[in-house]
């Protein structure tokens, strides 16, 4: 490791990590200058292991040693040191978990390499809340669903609050981004599965009676929060599933109904 104390909070080096409570700047840094940040010595230890390789380390002295053995194999790395006044001038907020990491983002698979070898497969529509989304990647992680897929305009796995919320399962659970939903229906339906869309809906079947005769191949579709689905994804599914409910609720937050359905729909 090559570490810096830090001394000036304009040093270029710094810049990943700067005003991170702007969620401006985090979009242009992230998605689109090929980076991510990884907040958490486990969850930097997580992305390493993912294979994903690291730009830089931001972090309190005190972490240094727990954080040490993940880094062996990059010795050039920058480290920059800090105190926790002075970390947080440089990002925004107090950093309690004491480390970041500019990650470089992998390469993702295609949608039909994706499907290849999976069973069940989560399909996220639209969703925008990353906290949302970290927590569905939680349940597929927990529960046992084998990817990913995401619409273009759903939220950013690689969001730091998705990878914080999902306790870095986001960086073990295979994943990409859809061109677009006709052809992500396409592959799936080629790939032989069987596309079941989450939705409020008169003809939806109840849960716990789709899971008693499920399909060899499964995609279970998510929409976004507040309105769910749209017609498009509804009207592309094989079959509507509903969650029953009770006392007038018509429905659980997407991420609750994520878990629910997936341990309904296990692989046993």
């Amino acid at each position: 490791m090559q570490i810096t104390p830090i001394t000036d909070l304009a040093a270029p080096g710094l810049d990943d990590y700067a005003r991170l409570t702007d969620v401006a700047l985090r979009r242009k840094l992230e998605p689109e200058g090929g980076l991510y940040i990884a907040e958490s010595p486990k969850v930097i230890r997580r992305a390493i292991a993912a294979g994903h390789r690291p730009r830089s380390i931001l972090l309190q002295e005190k972490w240094l040693d727990d954080i040490a053995p993940a880094l062996d194999e990059f010795p050039d790395l920058p480290v920059y040191m800090g105190s926790e006044e002075i970390l947080e001038q440089l990002t925004g907020y107090h950093m309690h978990r004491g480390a970041l990491a500019a990650m470089h983002r992998p390469a993702l698979p295609s949608v039909r390499e994706i499907l290849q070898d999976a069973r069940r497969v989560v399909v996220l529509e639209d969703i925008v809340d990353h906290t949302n989304v970290g927590a569905i990647f939680r349940a597929v992680a927990g529960i046992g669903a084998d990817a990913v897929l995401v619409s273009p305009r759903c939220a950013d796995p690689l969001y730091r609050r998705s990878v914080r919320v999902s306790m870095g399962t986001v960086l073990q659970v295979p994943w990409t981004r859809m061109a677009n939903w006709s052809s992500a229906v396409d592959a799936m339906h080629d790939a032989g599965f069987h596309i079941a869309a989450l939705a409020l809906s008169d003809d939806a079947v109840p849960l716990d009676e789709f899971s008693r005769a499920m399909p060899n191949r499964l995609a279970l579709c998510l929409g976004t929060e507040g309105d769910g689905l749209s017609r498009r994804a509804v009207a592309s599914a094989d079959t509507t599933v509903v969650i029953p409910m009770m006392h007038g609720v018509d429905s659980l937050n997407v991420a609750a109904a994520s878990a629910v359905a997936l341990w309904e729909l296990r692989q046993r």
